[in-house]
């Protein structure tokens, strides 16, 4: 089936990033699977212009820029089973939080070293005993008397990025309200470097290696009151205005693993002989790939239409979280299956589609679990 999404402008892209993805990433990612991704990295994608999407020209940035060619960066990268970093972390996910919530003198403040690659960013929302639930967040943000700046107390989990970046957008609890848990929330933009920030341990993945996930403590961290993003209070809803869009990366990165897995998978088998055949020649190998492209074209198709409703700011919270749960969910079978006809193989890291394997499995999890996508579905059904 045809795709209609992308324009010459956009496949004229993706040989940009291919050309960088084979010379400045592939070479060195196994490498980086036990030392982390370096941040010279993050400088290059930055002369290239692609750490900044979103961010004005008059700040060192393109621009208004689509979506797609962040969709376009995780298909290559997907393609050849490699990440950079917490790349999708930075640009996808945190940076809109600074263009939409910003004042015109924090965008001055942080925008341009987003740009060039300088400063890396990450959202810390995630506590040990609060995971979806973000309504019982505990870390405290105290408002000193003379209202010059924040105390900020509390510890995170699972921070993708936390050890690595240079901003961290920490949410918590501003005040307290007797009628809404939601309320009392806000973000607040933190300067890793800011004494009493601690990054804890570097928590021992399944997959992602190349990319850190950290536990961060704040114990009594000054964070002055200019570096408030968006309204008091209002942390809750600004999260829930972002949230779409990080749930459409999740579901478009899930996609292209799974659309790698088959390629991988088809290569595998036409080269392997089994009983003096290659394996591609029996039918349960033909109809288990059957199987995987019709699913991973209909999760395309899905992926692709919230690509269409990203771009025309029409896409809702239950359109992502569909999108989200649909994608991820496909990409866990067709991923499995590829990797089984892989027979032993598929479990020597050695070879991509274990990789994929292991990297792809926290998708259903980090950004919101497969089951809250499904009551967030099944609440816009009336249920």
């Amino acid at each position: 089936m045809k795709r209609t999404v992308y324009d010459e402008d956009h496949e004229a892209f993706r040989a940009m990033m291919r050309d960088f993805i084979a010379a400045e990433v592939v070479p060195h990612y196994e490498q980086w699977e036990e030392t982390g991704t370096p941040r010279d990295l993050f400088r290059k994608l930055g002369t290239l212009g692609v750490m900044g999407f979103g961010i004005p020209e008059e700040y060192g940035g393109p621009g208004e820029v689509s979506y797609k060619y962040q969709a376009i960066i995780a298909e290559e990268t997907a393609r050849c089973a490699v990440a950079l970093g917490h790349y999708i972390v930075t640009t996808g996910i945190v940076l809109p939080y600074y263009l939409n919530l910003a004042t015109d003198e924090q965008r001055a403040r942080w925008l341009p070293g987003i740009a060039t690659g300088e400063t890396l960013l990450a959202i810390a929302m995630t506590e040990p005993g609060t995971g979806s639930d973000l309504a019982g967040i505990r870390t405290t943000a105290r408002l000193s008397k003379d209202g010059t700046h924040y105390v900020l107390n509390g510890a995170k989990t699972f921070i993708t990025g936390g050890r690595d970046s240079d901003l961290t957008i920490v949410v918590a609890r501003t005040s307290t309200a007797d009628n809404d848990r939601r309320a009392g929330l806000s973000l607040l933009v933190v300067e890793n470097a800011s004494p009493g920030f601690e990054v804890g341990r570097k928590l021992k993945k399944i997959g992602q290696h190349s990319i850190d996930t950290s536990e961060l403590a704040f114990t009594d961290v000054v964070v002055p009151a200019e570096n408030l993003l968006g309204d008091e209070g209002r942390g809750f809803w600004h999260l829930g205005a972002n949230l779409p869009r990080e749930r459409l990366a999740i579901g478009v990165a899930a996609v292209a693993s799974a659309a790698a897995a088959i390629d991988f998978a088809k290569a595998y088998v036409t080269d392997r002989q089994v009983f003096g055949r290659p394996v591609a020649d029996f039918q349960n190998t033909k109809f288990v790939l059957a199987e995987c492209a019709t699913e991973v074209q209909a999760a395309q198709v899905l992926a692709d239409r919230g690509l269409e409703l990203d771009d025309a700011e029409e896409l809702t919270v239950a359109d992502a979280a569909k999108i989200k749960l649909f994608c991820t969910e496909v990409a866990a079978r067709v991923i499995d299956k590829c990797l089984q006809l892989h027979g032993g193989y598929g479990y020597v890291t050695e070879y991509p589609i274990a990789r994929l394997y292991a990297d792809t499995r926290v998708t259903r999890i980090y950004g919101g679990t497969s089951e809250v996508m499904k009551t967030i579905v099944a609440k816009e059904m009336g249920l």
